[in-house]
């Protein structure tokens, strides 16, 4: 450790020794943060409401935005020249690290062409799969054994819960870009108290569906429209035998680009169908609503209402009549959010088939087939093939 300036050393020999370190104090972050938004604003950033680690700055027809991960910051925009005045002044307040364009952050990769951006973790994959010994493993077609239902008490307790629970911990960080294991991942974590045999073996088939694409990941085409439309499901009682409780699964595109999802478990147990599809489709109407909050803070307009779609005609019923009093009256009264996005516009509910169902892929098992057609529509790619172990030429990617 180098002495600060000012301080002189007679005796070379000598070293600092560190007290206490500032990055480590739990309010550092928050004046590390607290110091870079005032240094944001002074140059004529604003916070975005909908998200605070998100920064916008308009200036005429120009656009520039930062997204903040505590010390890691990506600057985009369409000036140059205000890009180049940001990174300027952020290197004389803070002595920033210019990585130039952006191709590996937070353990993901990104690849970029004229057709559109790829987002994938393939170099996580592979240390993942090398440090549980499955990188030489036979690949599985599926995450999770179809109609697999996994419960707490089947197997023999593990003697050693640490390794099942650390490797849940860095599988669930690829869901960031791998919506394909998050119902597997989602049902494997509720096990992270008393984890089995059962449930490790189900752990490792997920590295195994892994070994077969590692490289797969989201794709964003240049072509495409700002339009929002989403899917909303849910699996009355079936995916948690323990607790009966349901499990609610949405997701949301842009255009043909998936840009959110979720596979969760609900919160109390549901006397019907109907009742589980209704609160799937609050949750999912939050977030409708949460992301057009976000477009109006990237200034983007959003022409109509957002396209949301499910499969069970009750619950588009209770949604669209209020007089279903006796089906209702026990839900409680924060679901009736559906009700209140679809009055004022923010939502519009249209019935689907349950084969054509996308947001399925988020709530149960699937068996092969399904699973690869529900799959297909998420529009994700891989851009490395395994029979020549590198990327493909950039026209293909």
């Amino acid at each position: 450790m180098r002495p600060p300036p000012g301080l002189s050393i007679t005796d070379p020999k000598l070293v600092c020794k560190l007290d206490k370190s500032i990055y480590c104090l739990k309010q550092a972050s928050r004046q590390c943060h607290n110091k870079l938004t005032s240094t944001l604003v002074t140059i004529g950033y604003s916070k975005c409401p909908s998200d605070h680690s998100l920064f916008v700055k308009y200036v005429q027809s120009s656009f520039t935005i930062i997204l903040v991960y505590v010390d890691d910051l990506i600057l985009a925009g369409n000036d140059l020249d205000q890009i180049h005045y940001t990174k300027t002044v952020l290197h004389t307040k803070f002595s920033i690290k210019d990585l130039g364009k952006l191709k590996f952050v937070l353990g993901m990769e990104v690849a970029r062409c004229k057709e559109g951006i790829t987002l994938y973790q393939r170099k996580y994959t592979l240390d993942l799969l090398q440090q549980s010994g499955f990188l030489a493993s036979k690949p599985t077609s599926t995450p999770m054994e179809y109609n697999n239902k996994l419960q707490a008490n089947f197997g023999i307790l593990l003697e050693d819960p640490t390794s099942y629970r650390r490797l849940i911990g860095k599988i669930l960080y690829l869901t960031h870009t791998r919506p394909d294991i998050s119902f597997s991942v989602g049902c494997l974590s509720q096990f992270l108290s008393c984890p089995t045999n059962l449930h490790q073996q189900a752990a490792h088939r997920i590295l195994k569906y892994l070994k077969n694409s590692p490289a797969q990941g989201l794709y964003f085409p240049t072509k495409n429209t700002t339009i929002i439309k989403g899917y909303s499901d849910s699996d009355w009682g079936g995916a948690c035998l323990d607790t009966r409780k349901s499990t609610t699964g949405w997701c949301f595109f842009l255009g043909s680009a998936l840009i959110s999802w979720k596979s969760k478990k609900q919160n109390i147990v549901s006397r019907s169908s109907a009742e589980a599809e209704y609160r799937a489709l609050a949750m999912a109407s939050c977030e409708a609503q949460w992301l057009l909050y976000l477009f109006r803070d990237l200034h983007i307009l959003h022409p109509s209402p957002i396209s949301l779609f499910c499969d069970n005609k009750s619950a588009l019923l209770i949604a669209a009549n209020p007089v279903f009093h006796e089906r209702t009256k026990h839900i409680e009264i924060d679901c009736h959010v559906v009700r209140e996005r679809v009055q004022n516009g923010t939502i519009h509910l249209l019935p689907i088939s349950s084969k054509l169902q996308i947001a399925d892929f988020f709530t149960k098992s699937l068996s092969l087939i399904p699973f690869y057609n529900l799959l297909a529509k998420l529009d994700m790619i891989s851009i490395h093939t395994q029979a020549c172990g590198g990327m493909l030429i950039e026209k293909t990617i």
